[in-house]
């Protein structure tokens, strides 16, 4: 694994396997498969980086110290390993008999999630939160495998986790391939994985929502041949410009009005708050970004597909299913419209992602089975990532609710905004920005923008 860099020092790495033996009662499942085979949404994932996301802890009295933390957090997660057991395993590449093709699966032998603990001294939660200021580029450092890409799960960990201890707190990080599952899957195994720690205390390390394992294949078939002989075919080391970070929080009450005018430029109620919140992000950017009229802009939206496939798929499904569902239009015409018809399209492109819609989508990929790079999402558009709807701050590992979320340095690029449900709850988000300097700058004042944000404007 990459060595931390900066005021973080790691001082120790290991290596946790799932184990069956630690879960009382027979909650753990039969003895799994060897082998799982990937979805075309899994292998779509190869060239983009693992999902890197984390919380941050306050423990102003040291109270658990952290050599309780790491044991709670190992023996949780090794119980946490067995009920998600692709997870714990590595990625396998076999060449196809007449050598024009390849198939990737997990191998689900148990080779165990990566462990390292860290300390960055001088470090406190007030450094890391920096309401008023970008997200500090130490922060990058809390999370292990940094500039990996998923197709290297071959020899490295499919999820690896990091404590790192700050002078008041610990900031717990995770690294996660996302060709194993997407964000709902990763807020489904950190939520139980927290669960099962704050349940040890009895002894039984409780899971009460298990995983649905097995892979969703469009023909029922799998598994699925790629194309290619090489990794040099599918795989890009992409590197973003300078970019400035930032957290912009809105609140609830703030996010109501937005989606109440939205709506009613539309004259319709049926415009979300996050499909607001998109729009005026969107038109801000596009503005800031001084582009001439016939420029033509997007807006891509990551949409996930379970609860709109015909049948449903459940929503335990671990794996991936989503798609970036894109909005175009030109800049002349996004500005000169007010923010509900921004809005409007918006909520038009989600509305029309049905299981007609997703399968056609399917059958192209099957038709000609692609890898997407990071470099596809180009500077002229937005992607808003991520969902206020996970339940981020419902991860209590025992020691209270976290203090703030943080992501790493992986898959950021120019107009990339990950939304994150805000901490005081009711409806509130904080987004995390990735612009140029320039750009950010202006957007720091832009009236359209700030009209919206909070005044704390973490």
């Amino acid at each position: 694994m990459p060595s931390a860099k900066g005021v973080v020092q790691i001082l120790f790495e290991g290596i946790v396997k799932p184990h069956q033996a630690a879960v009382a009662g027979g909650e753990a499942p039969a003895d799994h498969p060897r082998r799982c085979e990937l979805s075309l949404w899994d292998l779509s994932m190869f060239s983009v980086h693992y999902i890197q996301k984390g919380h941050l802890f306050s423990l102003p009295s040291g109270d658990p110290p952290v050599e309780v933390i790491v044991e709670r957090l190992k023996s949780s997660l090794s119980i946490a390993l067995w009920h998600f057991y692709p997870v714990a395993g590595r990625l396998a590449t076999e060449m196809d008999a007449d050598g024009r093709g390849m198939f990737v699966h997990i191998d689900c032998y148990d080779q165990g999630a990566g462990f390292l603990l860290a300390a960055a001294a001088g470090v406190t939660v007030a450094d890391v939160l920096s309401p008023s200021e970008d997200v500090p580029s130490f922060v990058r450092d809390f999370f292990p495998l940094d500039g990996a890409v998923n197709y290297d799960g071959r020899s490295l960990p499919l999820l690896a986790v990091q404590l790192t201890k700050l002078e008041d707190g610990v900031f717990l990080g995770c690294s996660f391939n996302h060709a194993v599952g997407d964000g709902t899957s990763f807020w489904s195994f950190f939520n139980a994985w927290a669960e099962i720690s704050r349940s040890k205390e009895d002894g039984r390390g409780h899971l009460s929502k298990p995983p649905v394992l097995e892979r969703w294949f469009a023909d029922g078939r799998s598994p699925i041949k790629m194309p290619f002989t090489h990794e040099d075919q599918f795989i890009e080391r992409f590197s973003p410009p300078p970019l400035r970070e930032k957290m912009f929080h809105f609140t609830g009450a703030s996010l109501s009005q937005l989606k109440a005018g939205a709506n009613e430029e539309r004259g319709t109620d049926k415009i979300s708050s996050f499909q607001a919140l998109g729009a005026l992000m969107w038109r801000c950017i596009t503005r800031l970004r001084r582009f001439p009229d016939d420029q033509k802009v997007g807006c891509r939206l990551a949409a996930e597909n379970r609860r709109r496939l015909r049948p449903q798929l459940p929503p335990a499904y671990f794996g991936n299913s989503i798609y970036a569902i894109p909005v175009t239009t030109t800049a002349g015409e996004l500005l000169s419209n007010d923010l509900g018809w921004a809005a409007g399209m918006l909520n038009q492109a989600v509305a029309s992602q049905t299981d007609g819609a997703i399968r056609g989508m399917v059958e192209k990929w099957m038709a000609s089975p692609c890898v997407y790079p990071l470099s596809a999402f180009d500077r002229q558009s937005i992607m808003m990532g991520s969902s206020p709807q996970f339940d981020m701050y419902g991860c209590d590992f025992g020691w209270g609710k976290a203090a703030a979320l943080r992501s790493g340095s992986a898959n950021k690029f120019d107009g990339k905004i990950s939304a994150y449900p805000g901490r005081e709850g009711g409806g509130s988000v904080d987004l995390e920005v990735c612009l140029p300097p320039d750009v950010m700058s202006a957007l720091e004042s832009d009236e359209e923008f700030t009209r919206v944000l909070s005044p704390a404007g973490r």
